[in-house]
């Protein structure tokens, strides 16, 4: 009589992490070079964010069509969807078409927050 061995793998457990929220304010600003690297240079500061979110560097420069600049809505839900931060496309909106330089120092900021590598000519705080 030939036994029979029954092997069950373990199922796998899928756990989703709970939603985040951003780590600063769209107002606030942490580095006084950064934020004015923003509103007197905002092409360059755009590009460089851009590219160090993993973009083309070039991307940003699309901005100037239509009422809301399509890059920055864009890369404000890839950084939401990036670290599940919890918010909604109206705001994104809203902050793309009314606040484009505090938008990019929001993402800029988060992704300093998360420890994503970053790059300006110069990251003195202050």
């Amino acid at each position: 009589m030939a036994s029979k061995m029954v092997v069950q793998q373990p199922k796998a457990v899928v756990m989703e992490a709970a939603p985040d929220q951003w780590n600063s304010s769209i107002c606030e600003c942490d580095n006084f070079h950064e934020c004015c690297f923003s509103v007197w240079c905002f092409p360059c500061f755009a590009c460089i964010t851009a590219r160090d979110h993993g973009e083309c560097l070039c991307l940003p420069l699309l901005d100037s069509c239509g009422c809301v600049p399509p890059i920055t809505l864009a890369m404000r839900v890839s950084m939401r969807k990036r670290y599940n931060i919890d918010d909604h496309m109206c705001n994104d909106c809203v902050y793309a078409a009314y606040c484009g330089p505090c938008s990019w120092c929001q993402m800029r900021r988060e992704m300093k927050a998360r420890g994503h590598p970053v790059s300006l000519f110069c990251n003195k705080t202050g």
